[in-house]
Parts: C-alpha cells; structure tokens; sequence
C-alpha cells in the first residue's frame, strides 16, 4: 500500500479537547508547518507495495451520513452558515479540496479525480481535519497523529524521519488531515498552497498529495473499478470501500461550507466495538457512628405524558408511511444522436413516483454511459448521481460525443429501490456536409505538361453551419456519357491533370482528405500531362455533399 497506513485519525480525535490530550500525551515534540520540507517530490506516484499491516487493523472512522438527501442549509439567504450539521465541509478543508482537484484536472486529466472523493477519504480519515481545527494558511492547531507503529497490533514501521513529522524518533506514525506515514510523505509529498514547504500537517499539501496517490498506476476515478482501486489502495477494507464511497456520493449529491472549527465531529472508529463504561467509584465503608439520615425530600409528581387523541373507532394516531418509490420512468426522447465531437440533442431524464402517483424529490438516480464509446458526461465522468426535483426528474449533464462512432446505452437506476433501469440509445455518427462551395470564381487552367496556377478551396457546411472535420475526398473523374446513370459512381480517369504523390508519381485519386476547423479543405497543387482539352474535378464529403469543377489544360495562344 506504498508503506500509506490509514490508522485513521480514530486515535487522533473524537472532540477537539481529546485530541489535544491525545496529541500531547503521546507525540511530544512534533514540528508542524515549520518543519524543514524542500525534499523533492517525484511527479509519479509511487506503486504501492503491500507492506503495511492488514487493513483489519487500520482503525478510522466508520460513521455514515444521514438517510436524507442533502439539502442547501435553511438560513443560506441571510449569509449565516450553520454548524455542526453532517453535509457541512469546513471552510479552508473544502478549499483545499477543490483546489486539489482543479490542479489535478491540469496535472492528471485522464484520471477525473472530483473534490468529493477527497471529502470522503478526509472525513473517514480525520473528520476533515478535526472539524476544520485550522490555521487561516492551512495547517492544523494541533498535530492528528496515528497510533505508534510498533507492531502491537499495527503494522511495526521503523522510524524513517528521525521524528520530524511525528515526534517519534522508534517507529512511525500517521500524520495529518488525510493520514499519511513519513516514508510515504517522502515521496508523495505536495506543496498544495504554494509556500515552498511540503506539510502532511497542512490542508492543502496533503489534499494535493492525496490527489496524486489516489490518481496512481494511470488510473481513472470516472471508472468505477478504478475508483475501488483508488480508494483499496489507501486502506485494503471492504468496510473502509464501503464508507469512503457512501460520504463520496453524499457529498456528490450536495453539501455547504461551514465556518472552520465547526465542522461536526466523528464519534465512532472501526477499532472500537462497544462504547467504553465510565469507571465505577467503590462506595466507602459506613462509620462506626452513622451521621443521622437528612429528612429526605419528598420526590415531585410524575408528569404524564400528553395521551393521543383517538380515532372514532378507538383506535390511536396512525404511525406516518414514509413514501417509497414505486415508478421509475424516462422522460422525453428514448434515443440520442450527435456528431462526433459535438453535443447531444436530448438530455436522459428520468422522473420517480410513489406509490400514490405523486412525484418523489431528493431521490438518488444514477446515470451511466455503457459500451465502446470515448463520449463522456460533463466534467468527462462516465457515471454520476443525481437528485430527482420537486417534480420528481432528474436530469443527466451534458453528454458530449467522441470521436469514436457507434452505438452505445444510457441507463439510469434508482439506488433506494430496486426498480428496473430505464435506458436510452445513444448514437455517434461521423461528422458531415451538405454543402460545398468554392471560396473563388477563377478559372482553373493550365498548359500542357505544365500546373495549374491556382489551388482549390472549397468549404463545407451542414445546414447552414461550419463543419469541421468532414471526412472528404477528391477524384479526377472521365466525363459521363450521354445518357448515362446520374446515380452511377463516376469512373476515374487515367489520363489529364492529376495531384503527385509522395514519390512525385502522378495521383487521380485523393482519399481521407479532412476540413480544418472553420470546415475549408484546400487541395494539394495539380498539374497537367500532355493531354489537351477539359477535364472533371469531382469532390465529396461524408454526408453526400458533392462539387463538380471543370479543369482547363490548352496550349497558350
């Protein structure tokens, strides 16, 4: 696991004051921001080696979201920000972790990394670094530090940086918002806000370098077993898997920023199974002469609870029926065409009912792009998770075509339910015209056994509009007879003006010719043989688009 140990920050913190006890009992001495960092880091993340302990003993925090959707914080109109609510990222830790991601999206495009999937490995890992406890550069008021890696039932990791990091000069430890170990710092390690220093105490380095080391080995986070890989690879649990992606699509599915300091805090770790009892003080031994008893105070009347009001029948208030999503159905058109390299003209909607027909928001649909094709969401995703609207629809993003054409499927599914998919047939066709037309009027004429003075251009269109990158081709043609099939391919000559090849031999026929971006296609220069008289230039484009020019060749007058 490229000696990376997620102990998680279970043994760093489960409230602000733990931690600090925590810190201070048991990492003395700790450099922080200040700690020589100028080290370099390689640009390759580092292959992970399966060195670390068993992830059964890398504790972290196993607390889930809640049930409920997120939802935009009541009180955003004011401008004041609530606290302590789950979907709540503290300021600055949100910060880092969208900046981590925009540097990614430069850095390592291929790999889609989205900020969501830092904000949920930092909050299994530390709580977004203890609820945002942060300095305004970035870097943590206290030290979240690992256990001791002794091998007493953690992984035993000699000391590699002489206790810089984490104030152990035996053996290692965990360090920092996402938890990295020194040696794996040491060659993962990222300067994230640009001041020169590489801190695992720091927000932004260590989401950064996090970024990276998710992003290893090629991998591409937009696909879903190299999201698992992704995330294994900073703890071998299935449990751990199973945590990280739930707050990863949580997150996905909204969240807010809350001041720093009031980010709500984890409670529960993998390595604890039952909550410790608080210890029970012995009673002392009565006296010899008991003090007299006080008169004690009579105990105050229960207070009844309020009863419900009944039914007419008797009966009491009916236990409310949480609606549950019974219909799963696609809105709009079933099939979806573009143009290679251009938007689609539908958009895959689908709408979620209840059982009663009314329609159900804040539901979870999942969109997916399946089969042979490079044509990718919005952002370059393969898969995304939306909620339904008041009216019950969700709408993927954009769909933008590749290059690659074909047939492929969008299918959508409902996570709380098992409802069948709804799908849609997606098709990328090549690019096309409809319209040739030549950019000038002048003759084309020449000498014989000479060339012709000017080059075609020609520019292509598709309904009135540029079309770049048209396949097209260009033949010199032999005139049809009289009466012959306008519908029959023409015949190319062997004779008369003619393109020359990469040899200088003469060429009649041009293939997998392409118009540039503002859909001109300029041919190479022609030249003419011996042959006198007029001569057929015949070019086409994917789509049917055709243009008949004639070729002059006489002797000068």
């Amino acid at each position: 696991m490229g000696r990376r140990l997620r102990k998680g920050a279970g043994t760093t913190a489960v409230a602000a004051l733990a931690v600090a006890a925590l810190s201070a009992s048991q990492a003395p001495g700790v450099v922080q921001a200040s700690t020589p960092t100028d080290q370099a880091a390689s640009d390759v993340t580092p292959t992970p080696t399966p060195d670390a302990p068993a992830s059964g003993n890398s504790p972290y925090y196993t607390d889930l979201p809640p049930l409920a959707s997120p939802t935009p914080p009541p009180n955003a109109s004011t401008g004041t920000l609530p606290i302590g609510d789950q979907q709540g990222i503290p300021a600055t830790v949100l910060d880092a972790y969208k900046k981590a991601e925009a540097a990614l999206a430069t850095d390592r495009p291929n790999c889609h990394l989205p900020w969501q999937l830092l904000a949920g490995i930092g909050k299994v890992e530390s709580g977004h670094a203890n609820g945002g406890r942060v300095d305004v550069n970035g870097t943590t008021l206290t030290p979240i530090l690992g256990p001791v890696l002794n091998g007493a039932g953690f992984a035993n990791i000699t000391d590699t940086d002489g206790g810089a990091y984490d104030g152990d000069k035996v053996h290692d430890r965990a360090v920092g918002p996402m938890q990295f170990i020194p040696s794996t710092w040491a060659t993962s390690g990222r300067d994230g806000n640009g001041d020169g220093v590489k801190d695992p105490n720091n927000v932004y380095d260590a989401a950064l370098a996090a970024g990276f080391y998710l992003c290893g080995n090629g991998r591409d986070v937009a696909v879903k077993a190299d999201l698992d890989k992704a995330i294994l690879s900073y703890n071998q649990s299935q449990e751990y898997l199973t945590t990280v992606t739930t707050w990863f699509d949580f997150y996905r599915r909204g969240t807010h920023e809350v001041p720093d300091g009031t980010g709500s805090l984890p409670s529960r770790r993998s390595d604890q199974t039952s909550p410790k009892q608080p210890p029970v003080t012995p009673k002392a031994p009565p006296s010899k002469k008991p003090s007299p008893k006080p008169t004690p105070t009579p105990p105050a009347p229960p207070v009844k609870p309020p009863v419900p009001p009944t039914k007419p029948d008797g009966g009491g208030t009916p236990t409310p029926t949480v609606p549950r999503a019974t219909t799963f159905e696609g809105v709009g058109a079933k099939e979806l065409t573009a143009f290679a390299g251009g938007a689609f003209g539908g958009q895959p909607t689908a709408r979620v009912k209840d059982a009663s027909g009314k329609a159900m928001a804040k539901v979870s649909v999942k969109f997916e792009i399946v089969g042979d094709t490079d044509t990718r969401f919005a952002g370059g995703a393969t898969s995304v998770t939306v909620a339904t609207a008041a009216d019950g629809t969700a709408a993927a993003p954009a769909l933008t075509a590749g290059e690659k054409t074909g047939t492929f499927t969008v299918r959508a599914t409902v996570a709380e339910a098992k409802l069948s998919a709804v799908e849609w047939k997606a098709t990328v066709v090549a690019r096309q015209a409809d319209t040739l037309a030549r950019g000038d009027a002048k003759e084309l004429t020449a000498a014989p056994s000479g060339e012709f003075a000017n080059q075609v251009s020609v520019k292509a269109t598709y309904k009135g509009a540029v079309a770049s990158g048209v396949a097209a081709s260009a033949s010199m043609i032999v005139t049809p007879a009289a009466g012959a099939d306008p519908k029959a391919a023409p015949k190319v000559n062997d004779k008369g003006p003619y393109f020359k090849g990469a040899k200088g031999n003469p060429v009649r026929e041009l293939m997998d010719l392409k118009t540039d971006a503002n859909g001109v296609l300029v041919l190479p220069k022609m030249y003419a043989d011996a042959q006198t008289g007029t001569f057929l230039l015949r070019l086409t484009t994917e789509g049917g688009a055709t243009l008949t020019l004639e070729l002059k060749v006489a002797a000068a007058s």
